[in-house]
């Protein structure tokens, strides 16, 4: 998904006096935005319009953010960004485990929250960008990585489901194989400064690829963890 100059951003927020600011705030920053108050709401737009990014409450009436990032990384992978009144960090790792891309706590200020859009914005269209190389397919162990399209074929040619931030940092590792990469770096990589130093998504991230590019997850091969280093790519990848 290339960033447009004006990206197309829905607001699920349930607190009319927050979504009316945030949206302010958006809109006066070039952006498009649109709102809803619940995952009715939320279905609906979806149904009538292209979004570029989902800005997604963690507390709402009837179906919670959970359970809505959950159903849409099962049909779409838009890139969600997923708001929480709670600091406790076991509500950001499951929200990445469900498939968000990015998270912020409440109370917040709109920069950030800007700032935060358009790096992953930024981040999917860089990717959709060949390298200086030209190649716009990487290959290792068997499986396809498409750059221009942004998506995983497994070594019998099926598309495999996986998120905006999966692909990020699969890309990431696969620019770089042999290489011992800390946390923080795959942090620069993949998500900027705007992302804050929060190392466990990483971790959370590499336990979803695993689950679905690795023969057992549990002994992994492909990707392995090098204790207080990081993480190493192991394969050999080749470029087409």
């Amino acid at each position: 998904m290339l960033m447009t100059s004006t990206p197309h951003i829905l607001l699920v927020e349930d607190d009319r006096e927050i979504s009316a600011l945030i949206a302010r705030y958006l809109r006066a920053n070039e952006c498009r935005v649109s709102l809803a108050g619940d995952g009715r709401e939320m279905d609906r737009l979806l149904s009538d319009a292209r979004v570029d990014l989902i800005v997604l409450d963690l507390m709402l009436p009837g179906e919670d953010g959970l359970s809505l990032c959950r159903r849409l990384r099962q049909s779409s992978a838009v890139p969600i960004l997923m708001l929480t009144a709670k600091a406790e960090e076991i509500d950001r790792i499951i929200g990445l485990e469900l498939g968000a891309d990015d998270y912020l706590a409440k109370p917040f200020n709109p920069r950030e929250l800007l700032a935060r859009i358009r790096a992953i914005l930024r981040r999917g269209a860089a990717a959709e960008t060949p390298g200086d190389d030209g190649a716009r397919r990487l290959h290792f162990a068997g499986w396809t990585l498409d750059v221009s399209l942004r998506q995983v074929l497994s070594p019998e040619g099926a598309r495999i489901a996986i998120t905006g931030a999966e692909f990020d940092l699969l890309h990431a590792l696969c620019l770089r194989p042999g290489r011992v990469l800390s946390r923080d770096q795959l942090l620069d990589l993949t998500q900027g400064r705007a992302a804050g130093p929060f190392e466990r998504s990483i971790d959370v991230l590499v336990s979803r690829i695993r689950q679905k590019i690795e023969r057992d997850s549990r002994n992994p091969e492909i990707i392995r963890t090098i204790r207080s280093g990081g993480y190493l790519f192991t394969p050999e990848v080749g470029r087409s």
